[in-house]
């Protein structure tokens, strides 16, 4: 392999593992909280990814698109908790991890009988689909732009975490849900507030997804959203940065084993899972993980 098609296969691996983090980061605050791992949480990704598609096949300006889809995946977000999780707060966990599952299959067979099974092409913003040339290395704006803005995203949320009230009251509800309560703090708008965040972020990512992979479809989640939960785990679930961390690891790991071996490009949705495999063996709190016991998030 050749210098160019080496840091060719970086960049495509930075827009890839950029994706991941997005979506992992709401995983982990989810778990953080509640000890819950939303398995819906990839097709709430699917659900911002299509309302964006939708809106924007209807006349909508693509940014406002993208507006709506943010919050069209707050409320499902909003409404799984509100509707299937909240009433088994106090059930066994095995109860909540089959409610998620069955969830993700309500959400995938809904879209399907509304929208098909056929994928869709995704419509961008020419702006969003230039290509750039550096030298040899093809460079499409995307790959620019998702890092940046997983960067802006990421300090946003450890903003909100660490310097504000209602991240300290999150950060509270990770260690003691009860006490919490008997401080006066309303447990049920902090999560309601953590699954918002969690699901705006997995809508970013779809999105992003979309352009970068030019078409949806209501399945498009199981995949995306499992990989983006090993990238957790891997991290450090319950940590956020960890969760990035473990975003970009994915990303390269994916790419890069690809590029070095070709003849291994039909297993290279496997390369996320034996990785994990490794990180739990020789780390089973994750790369980040060390420490969530005294300092969550």
């Amino acid at each position: 392999m050749d210098f160019s098609t080496f840091m060719q296969q970086m960049v495509n691996g930075i827009s890839l593992g950029s994706m991941y983090a997005l979506i992992a980061i709401g995983y982990t605050m989810v778990y953080g909280v509640l000890r819950l791992i939303n398995f819906a949480h990839g097709d709430i990704m699917m659900v911002g990814a299509f309302v964006a598609y939708l809106a924007n096949s209807a006349g909508v300006p693509f940014e406002i698109s993208v507006v709506i889809a943010i919050l069209a995946a707050m409320l499902t977000g909003i409404l799984t908790d509100k509707i299937a999780y909240k009433p088994l707060r106090d059930a066994p966990k095995i109860s909540l991890l089959i409610t998620a599952i069955g969830i993700s299959f309500f959400l995938e067979n809904l879209f399907n009988v509304l929208f098909g099974g056929v994928p869709r092409a995704f419509a961008a913003p020419e702006y969003l689909t230039k290509i750039l040339h550096l030298g040899s290395i093809v460079i499409p704006v995307t790959v620019i732009i998702v890092p940046v803005v997983t960067g802006l995203l990421l300090g946003i949320t450890l903003l909100i975490l660490n310097k504000t009230k209602y991240g300290m009251a999150i950060r509270s509800l990770a260690f003691d849900i009860p006490t919490v309560k008997l401080m006066g703090i309303n447990a049920d708008f902090i999560i309601m507030l953590v699954f918002a965040m969690g699901s705006a972020l997995a809508a970013i990512g779809g999105i992003f997804y979309a352009i970068s992979y030019p078409s949806i479809d209501p399945l498009m989640g199981i995949l995306v959203g499992l990989k983006a939960f090993a990238a957790a785990v891997v991290g450090g679930i319950g940590s956020v940065t960890g969760a990035v961390l473990g975003g970009f690891i994915l990303g390269f790991t994916e790419i890069v084993v690809v590029a070095f071996m070709p003849e291994l490009g039909g297993y290279k949705d496997a390369f996320a899972f034996v990785f994990l495999i490794l990180v739990l063996l020789f780390r089973p709190t994750g790369i980040m993980g060390q420490d969530l016991e005294r300092s969550r998030f």
